[in-house]
């Protein structure tokens, strides 16, 4: 009964359209059928040319009206019909994101018990924060908490809120949340869910000039809509999702009472990825011989997305090699394309080629042998992308910190192509451009910013204006950056004139091959006199980063 009075209260106006044009229809046909038969016969012949010119004259009167009146007002009273979709997502559908779950299943359990709640005096949650990087299911959590509690779930982009003329995404708010109530007087509940809710939640600004004022008076109007919200009669939940940092939504909005609980959502771990790659590789034709765990360790770094998106790239490369089942080469070929990008196919003249050979070999032995946490993944001189070459590794262990033994590592990682350069023809290229702008970027970071120069100068100087820092202490900052840079210069170059032998013939292999992955670089370090003895390691771990040429 309720969803009846519902449907009647929405569609109130088409009801009496209709029932008005039937009771002109009937009284037409009952005129018509007194009329004499000459008189109802010319009537009726006139009939079509009446239609006919009305249609005309219609479609004139909208033209002008769309032409004149638009501009100035016609989208603010525009409205967007909002209807619930059909949500079907279970969290079994949601791979991963296990702690995230947890803490949504809890939310579910306060929605599904909520009139014990309010027998005892609480109230459900409003608002529910969803926080995280792109493309990890922010969205299909939030359908699968409205699945779970069997109850309607409204979408709106925070981009739809947003129109040039003031007044429309105010507008479009009271639509939603008119909506929800309904939908919530009608099932018990409803769910409101607004992905990137930073384009209307940014912290307000006031200026004399109206600049941001259409965007404030949505945000004023979302603002007031939850805080009208009576959860023990309207049972509405708002549910809100960002890739932006929280500092940048205005404090009006996360303040409690509006935004009560929030979830970060995280990159999916090891065992999550593993599941991810179970779950879509079972959506394909797969060899039986792929390793799952081998993949996962590989994605290091890589969302739910991304994932799903190395199976698609993977399953069109068999398709293009006329292959029955997707194998591991083909899901290697898919993760190099979308890290690495397309080939670009530069003819490079033999001596250009010999040079960025021996660049990128300088590059791949230096991490192979010296680097605590990088391993290398894939050695090319074929052009990718604006880059003549480039050398890609992994991380050994995902890592969300780092220490300066590491930093130095990456350093002496950027300088060794240059060096490799220098001792090989006792000149360099312009190569080496990319690789010095990262290298100093490190260094200048870890004296100025993290207090890992060697005079013990603690604290982030790079906060306070440079015209208030004495000349003395910028000239000592800037010669400790430069200290860090050619020490780690001095260092690799010795490194590399002391494994010379590994340089030649990686770069004679990649000459002739074009480009190596690590089980080629393993064979030839095998190889290596220097080399030879050492315990093999464990690729196929994280994420890639490029040093380019």
């Amino acid at each position: 009964m309720r969803k009846l009075k519902v449907f009647i209260r929405n569609n109130f106006i088409w009801i009496i359209i209709i029932a008005g044009g039937a009771a002109l229809i009937i009284a037409s046909v009952v005129g018509l059928n007194q009329l004499e038969s000459f008189y109802r016969n010319m009537t009726l012949a006139q009939m079509p040319m009446q239609f006919l010119m009305v249609a005309v004259n219609a479609l004139i009167f909208v033209f002008f009206y769309m032409y004149f009146f638009m501009r100035r007002g016609f989208g603010g009273i525009k409205k967007k019909e909002i209807n619930s979709e059909n949500v079907s997502v279970r969290f079994s559908d949601v791979i991963g994101l296990e702690g995230a779950k947890k803490e949504a299943l809890e939310v579910v359990a306060l929605i599904k018990d909520r009139k014990q709640v309010q027998k005892i005096g609480g109230k459900i949650i409003k608002g529910l924060l969803l926080m995280g990087p792109p493309g990890c299911g922010k969205t299909l959590l939030a359908k699968a908490i409205a699945t779970e509690c069997k109850i309607p779930f409204l979408y709106m982009a925070g981009s739809e809120f947003v129109e040039v003329f003031v007044g429309v995404g105010a507008s479009r708010v009271r639509n939603l949340f008119k909506k929800a109530r309904q939908y919530a007087y009608s099932d018990g509940a409803c769910i409101v869910f607004i992905d990137e809710i930073e384009v209307i939640g940014r912290g307000r600004t006031f200026s004399f000039m109206g600049a941001g004022e259409e965007t404030n008076s949505t945000q004023n109007q979302l603002l007031v809509e939850m805080d009208g919200l009576d959860a023990s009669k309207s049972n509405v939940i708002v549910i809100a999702a960002t890739n932006a940092e929280e500092e940048i939504l205005d404090k009006a909005l996360t303040r409690p009472g509006r935004f009560d609980r929030k979830i970060n959502i995280n990159l999916p771990s090891l065992k999550e990825r593993e599941s991810l790659f179970d779950f879509y590789l079972k959506k394909v034709k797969y060899a039986a011989d792929i390793r799952i765990d081998k993949l996962a360790r590989k994605a290091v770094y890589k969302s739910p997305a991304d994932i799903e998106n190395i199976i698609k790239e993977a399953a069109l490369i068999a398709a293009r090699k006329k292959k029955d089942a997707v194998d591991m080469d083909d899901l290697s070929e898919s993760m190099d394309r979308i890290d690495l990008g397309l080939e670009t196919h530069l003819e490079m003249t033999p001596k250009e080629l010999e040079q960025t050979a021996y660049h990128e070999a300088g590059h791949a032995v230096c991490i192979y042998m010296r680097h605590p946490t990088n391993d290398v993944f894939k050695i090319s001189v074929k052009s990718h992308k604006n880059s003549l070459g480039l050398t890609a590794f992994h991380p050994k262990e995902e890592l969300f910190s780092h220490n300066r033994e590491k930093l130095l590592a990456d350093i002496e990682s950027l300088l060794s192509g240059y060096c490799a350069e220098k001792i090989k023809y006792n000149t360099t290229t312009t190569g080496v451009a990319d690789d010095f702008k990262k290298s100093m970027q490190i260094a200048n970071s870890m004296v100025w910013q993290l207090g890992m120069g060697k005079t013990g100068l603690v604290g982030d100087f790079t906060a306070i204006p440079k015209d208030e820092l004495s000349p003395k202490l910028k000239e000592k900052l800037n010669d400790e950056t430069l200290e860090i840079i050619n020490g780690c210069a001095k260092r690799i170059e010795k490194f590399l004139r002391e494994n010379w032998a590994c340089v030649e013939a990686t770069a004679a292999q990649l000459i002739e091959k074009k480009e190596l992955d690590f089980d080629d670089l393993e064979e030839i370090m095998k190889n290596c006199p220097q080399q030879k003895g050492r315990a093999k390691k464990d690729i196929s771990k994280y994420k890639p980063e490029t040093a380019e040429t």
